[in-house]
């Protein structure tokens, strides 16, 4: 049985060779991919709109075939049209020939300045190409090429597909495709030629009329008139009449008395070259006929003046170094340097900052001594040299990596207030170039989490960006860091407040380092005020310590307009002035300690509501207007409250992380209510001193008003009274209100332990900065610098008023909220960024110089709004039209800069560039040619004869061709009638 069933399995396995080929199968492939992209039948459609190229859209789709084992990618061209009705149209259609063969023909797009080189060849709409899949492989056989053509010769006729298909041949960068378009009885052959050098024969038109002519063949006489499309292309390099417009800055200006330290708070902008590379003029000839011209090696009269259209190009120069790019650039590059301060600037430079660091006590002893530093007597001009002299101390004067004169003019721009003999108030100063404060362009530091760009913060960005780019790279950069941290340290020491920082807690809407300097500034005016509380109490009663206060309270929250819901947030009435005359628990003041001992508040002694109200009230700020004391009647009086701590965001999730931590347990619970409830417990302290034999009820109808619930009800008598009582929430056993309540003794804010420990915040924010590296530094501060930059960009569009450019910083904008709005963004999306402002600036730029050029603010208003437009468009299509061609106002600015171009190389003498303007007669007598010979020239050449055979359908024949220095192209599509030849 084993032995017959091997034969039978052998029979299964016979191959059959009737099958396909490779070729075959390679054939089946490609009629496969035009049947799925539905390019089967008849191809018909609107003639073609002039400028469609340029204005529609052209899309592509691609699939990829194989022949053996080399595969090729098939990718399908066409313009997006709206689709035509064929009912009822398909028996007119049969002898018509095909949409592609009567594109050849079209003359409304012959030179689309931006379109597939086929487009731009043949002027078709629609085409399939087919080409190596691999950039590096390539057709180069001629047989290959030969059954390549066979195969597209055989789909073509299988599918009835009418559709141009090309096969791309030789190498890619040589761009040459052969193909085949058939139709019904008719077909066009698609033929090309690619030379390195123009054969001297072909250099004119007629000697590329000759190979035309040959090629066809027509066999009638006289031969049909030909159509002739001519273009060249002139290139202008050389800029002689015209100096770019930007000039690098004045370093040595900007240490010298002459533009002053406000220079540091603007940013470098524009481009150190010219960003127009090239000016392409391109003088075009659409409708001639063979016999109006004469082009040959002896004489021509294609004279550009002459030409009908002016079309005209520019080009950019490649990455042009601008100058806010680049030091934007340079900027975000510290954030990824590791380098310390210390080993930046080196161990001796703080060799006098450690000594005092060193004697620790000594900065300890101020917290006690009741006397404070003899502020008057400090020169308050020295402030900004106070680190330099300890400094130079050690290391001399040429090692600094900034000279005085940057460092003072620095210091000076940041702290205003140090160029003033008087003692320093803490008044921020506003500069009035800063956009108003409602303004869009103010409020952005919301959308990038920077600073206001009024602010110290966004200065010091400013002013780092500068010296990075300008003064010393990272090692200034370092050097004017140190150089600010002391500075901060003097200011923190002597009680002179931080400018340029708005007062209150700090502003979560900002950066780190600015809510950092805010929180130190807030650390400042708490120390400042306990100072000058402590002179108060040596001379003053302690019950007239408060005046000042409550009167300032009263303004604002005076009984008749006190908000109960404000009083919820435990934000009325507090004032740290009247309880900062003590610090911690030390009580230094001999009032504080005698009305201690007769409000009998021996420690740890605590007494009912009885014993209270026989205590003498101390720290009220005004009466209540309505409440009273629900069980003796008396007013209910606001108390002088703390205030609540100011937090950064980094303490703010530091708390959080530490509360998360406790658990879900109740005791972990209780503990983190206990954590924070101490702002309740102070208030309830304060309150219980102002309002001696109060009970909870009274507390919170004060403090929390919806938890205390009044109903009306009749008593005993039938009257109808008010009765209230505490909520459920007040009532539930264990009670955190009701336990600190219990707990809170009757003091008044100025005796408590202080809820802010103003001196150990400061020495956190000082140690803070003090250990930051430039890497930090630059990363706290570079939302600040695209702030920065981008408010730079929107000034100097509005000088151009360019709206494409209007669009873009839009997105800008966008973007970088999206992207600065979140802690640590990544640095690909950060280089983003910074380059789309680089792009905007070099179109700035490119505007700038494209109106110096063409001379818009020497025209008339009129003229000049011409130009304007001209050179608008010239930003942002691909090519112009120029109106009036060589005639119009920007034909005769652009003839101009060839003329002189033309002289200039000619080596005429400058003044003869100016006054030998004359008539066109005159300058073609000059020696010197008003134009280059030109770069490009293009040909195309178009009839309808009959082909092959005198008798044949008169079909459409095209020749286009290009002569350049670096090469000579002709493609040429030739139809002929393959039923009657």
């Amino acid at each position: 049985m084993a032995a017959d069933s091997e034969p039978e399995s052998e029979v299964f396995e016979i191959t059959d060779f009737t099958t396909a080929s490779e070729w075959e199968r390679f054939i089946s492939k490609v009629e496969e991919v035009l049947n799925d992209w539905k390019l089967i039948g008849n191809s018909s459609g609107k003639p073609l709109e002039k400028g469609i190229f340029t204005s529609g859209t052209s899309e592509e789709k691609s699939d990829e075939i194989s022949f053996a084992d080399f595969k090729f990618s098939v990718t399908h061209h066409y313009l997006v049209q709206e689709s035509t009705d064929k009912e009822g149209k398909d028996e007119l259609l049969e002898d018509v020939i095909p949409q592609s063969m009567q594109d050849l023909l079209c003359m409304n797009n012959d030179f689309p300045p931006r379109a597939h080189c086929l487009v731009r060849w043949y002027g078709l709409r629609e085409f399939v190409v087919i080409a190596p899949a691999a950039h590096s492989d390539a057709v180069l056989s001629e047989s290959k090429c030969n059954l390549l053509l066979s195969s597209v010769s055989i789909a073509l006729g299988n599918t009835g597909c009418q559709v141009p298909l090309f096969v791309q041949i030789h190498r890619k960068w040589r761009r040459m495709y052969v193909g085949e378009c058939q139709g019904p009885g008719v077909r066009t052959d698609f033929e090309m030629v690619h030379l390195r050098k123009v054969p001297n024969q072909y250099t004119h038109l007629s000697g590329l009329l000759d190979i035309f002519k040959s090629k066809i063949g027509c066999p009638l006489t006289p031969l049909p008139p030909v159509s002739i499309a001519i273009r060249f292309t002139y290139v202008l390099q050389d800029w002689q009449q015209y100096f770019w417009p930007q000039q690098p800055p004045d370093i040595d200006a900007l240490v010298g008395g002459e533009v002053g330290g406000l220079e540091f708070g603007k940013l470098p902008f524009g481009a150190c070259k010219d960003p127009i590379s090239e000016l392409h003029l391109a003088t075009t000839w659409p409708h001639l006929t063979e016999g109006i011209i004469v082009d040959n090696d002896v004489y021509s009269d294609l004279d550009p003046i002459q030409a009908p259209h002016w079309s005209v190009r520019v080009q950019k120069a490649e990455n042009p170094q601008c100058l806010l790019g680049d030091s934007v650039t340079e900027f975000f590059k510290i954030c990824r340097r590791k380098e310390s301060t210390d080993e930046i600037l080196g161990r001796s430079a703080f060799e006098e900052e450690g000594k005092e660091i060193a004697d620790i006590s000594h900065a300890l002893s101020k917290l006690t001594e009741p006397t404070p530093v003899p502020i008057h007597k400090l020169s308050v001009s020295n402030m900004v040299h106070t680190a330099k002299k300890k400094i130079r101390k050690h290391r001399g004067v040429e090692e600094s990596p900034l000279n005085n004169d940057v460092l003072n003019t620095i210091l000076l721009f940041l702290f205003p207030d140090a160029a003033s003999e008087k003692t320093l108030d803490g008044t921020t100063s506003t500069d009035n170039n800063n956009p108003p404060s409602e303004s869009e362009d103010y409020n952005l530091y919301n959308q990038f989490k920077s600073a206001p760009s009024d602010s110290l913060t966004y200065k010091l960005a400013l002013c780092l960006c500068m010296i990075n780019f300008y003064h010393g790279g990272l090692k200034g950069v370092a050097h004017l860091w140190q150089e600010f941290v002391l500075e901060i340290h003097f200011r923190w020491e002597n009680n002179f407040l931080i400018p340029g920082l708005a007062n209150g807690p700090p502003d979560l809407r900002c950066c780190l380092l600015h809510q950092k300097l805010q929180m130190l500034n807030c650390c400042i005016e708490r120390k400042k005020a306990r100072d000058e509380g402590k002179k108060t109490s040596a001379s003053d009663n302690v019950t007239h310590l408060y005046p000042g206060d409550a009167g300032k309270a009263g303004d604002q929250l005076g009984p008749d307009n006190l908000k109960e819901t404000d009083k919820e947030k435990g934000e009325v009435g507090k004032s740290w002035d009247s309880w900062s005359d003590s610090e911690e628990e030390f009580f230094e003041c001999l009032s504080d300690t005698e009305e201690l001992k007769g409000n009998g508040q021996d420690s740890g002694k605590k007494g009912g509501p009885k014993d209270m109200a026989n205590l003498r009230p101390e720290g009220r700020l005004y009466q209540h207007g309505k409440l009273t004391l629900l069980h003796n009647g008396e007013p209910l009086y606001i108390p002088v409250t703390q205030e609540p701590a100011p937090m950064t965001e980094d303490l703010l999730e530091e708390q959080s992380e530490v509360l998360a931590k406790l658990g879900t347990s109740a005791e972990g619970a209780h503990l983190r209510a206990r954590m924070q409830s101490a702002c309740l417990l102070s208030d309830m302290e304060s309150f219980k001193a102002a309002n001696p034999g109060c009970f909870l009820e009274d507390f919170v109808r004060w403090y929390s008003p919806r938890d205390y619930i009044e109903e009306e009800v009749i008593d005993e008598k039938g009257n109808v009274v008010l009765k209230g009582e505490l909520s459920a929430r007040m009532k539930i056993p264990s009670n955190m209100w009701v336990e600190a309540w219990e707990t809170a003794k009757p003091i008044p804010a100025r005796r408590q332990r202080r809820l802010f420990d103003d001196t150990r915040e400061a020495e956190k924010v000082l140690h803070y900065l003090a250990i930051q590296k430039p890497a930090d530094l630059a990363r706290h501060l570079l939302p600040c610098v695209i702030h920065a930059a981008v408010l730079k960009v929107k000034e100097e569009e509005s000088l151009e008023n360019i709206s494409s450019v209007k669009k873009i910083i839009k997105q800008i904008i966008s973007h970088s909220s999206k992207v600065l709005h979140f802690p640590n963004p990544e640095d690909k999306k950060l280089e983003e960024i910074i380059h789309q402002i680089t792009n905007v600036e070099a179109l700035i730029a490119r505007a700038r110089s494209l109106k110096a050029k063409f001379g818009t603010e020497k025209c008339e208003q009129e003229e000049k709004e011409d130009l304007e437009r001209f050179v608008s468009c010239l930003l942002e299509q691909p090519e112009v039209l120029v109106t009036g061609a060589g005639r119009g106002h920007a034909g005769r600015i652009i003839h101009k800069l060839f003329v002189s171009a033309q002289r200039a190389a000619a080596l005429d003498p400058p003044e003869e560039e100016f006054t030998r303007m004359g008539s066109a007669e005159e300058r073609r007598q000059n020696s010197v040619s008003d134009f280059p010979p030109p770069a490009g020239r293009e040909f195309i050449l178009r009839t309808t004869v009959p082909r092959p055979a005198p008798y044949s359908k008169g079909l459409p024949q095209r020749m286009y061709s290009v002569l350049t220095k670096e090469e000579f192209r002709l493609a040429g599509a030739f139809s002929s009638d393959t039923s009657f030849f």
